[in-house]
């Protein structure tokens, strides 16, 4: 069953044609790859789909809800969670600050419950401690939930943010170039982190990438853009073979 559907989806800045015609189903629980070079308007795309920019043209469909052009807010709260290419992190706050960060919209305090400490603010606080605490937990995490976020190694940074980012209970997760500056022991862990995420939490993910190990080794299906166009689509394994996708982006 579709989770998103994306019709004839562009956007020009000025006389620029970043993307144009773009077409995409993702299913739900499927693990879907967007690839290209440098410049070819993948992260374009990610933007139009969390509102980041709003289209110059066609349709974004998230489990039967049209969310095309709305704000960024409504789309995390539509579902759709993300990462980014340069990790940002709250980098002063701990790591279990930066998970509940997420969770402060989801449970309301009154303000003179905030301002006098009530027993509902503990209660709250309580709620959100134990609920940051389980999803740290499931990305080995929670010993570390009291370390400024920016002392964590590389590969744990990468880990919160997408721990940050489930704690939404999203129903599409963007993952946008996750293995960017990871060595190849950090890839391999990032490739079970992310198997780890759709099995354990359902979870529908869309992946920018590079690394075409990581590409190949996950993903069930492919977009390849370039110049903002598609190039090619469809199963993994039939793209990464296409002459065109050979040409264009591997460079053979």
């Amino acid at each position: 069953m579709a989770l998103l559907e994306v019709t004839d989806l562009g956007i020009s800045f000025g006389g620029l044609r970043a993307v144009d015609d773009f077409n995409v189903i993702i299913n739900k629980g499927q693990l879907y790859g967007l690839i290209g070079p440098n410049g070819a308007g993948k992260t374009t795309i990610f933007n139009l789909l969390t509102g980041v920019y709003k289209p110059t043209d066609g349709k974004i469909v998230l489990d039967g809800e049209n969310i095309t052009g709305k704000k960024t807010v409504d789309i995390c709260k539509a579902g759709i969670a993300r990462t980014f290419q340069n990790i940002r992190l709250f980098s002063d706050l701990t790591v279990l600050d930066n998970v509940k960060a997420g969770l402060h919209n989801e449970y309301k305090y009154s303000t003179i419950s905030g301002i006098f400490r009530l027993p509902s603010y503990f209660s709250n606080e309580k709620k959100i401690n134990e609920r940051a605490m389980e999803l740290l937990k499931v990305f080995d995490l929670d010993r570390e939930a009291d370390y400024k976020a920016s002392n964590l190694p590389y590969g744990k940074q990468r880990k919160l943010e997408i721990a940050r980012a489930l704690v939404t209970n999203p129903k599409l997760l963007l993952l946008d170039e996750p293995a960017a500056g990871m060595n190849p022991n950090e890839t391999a862990e990032l490739m079970e982190t992310i198997r780890l995420v759709r099995d354990r939490f359902d979870m529908t993910i869309l992946l920018i990438e590079h690394d075409m190990k990581l590409v190949s080794g996950i993903c069930e299906k492919l977009t390849v853009l370039n110049f903002g166009q598609v190039l090619a689509q469809g199963e993994t394994a039939k793209v990464l073979k296409d002459p065109k996708v050979i040409t264009a982006y591997l460079g053979e």
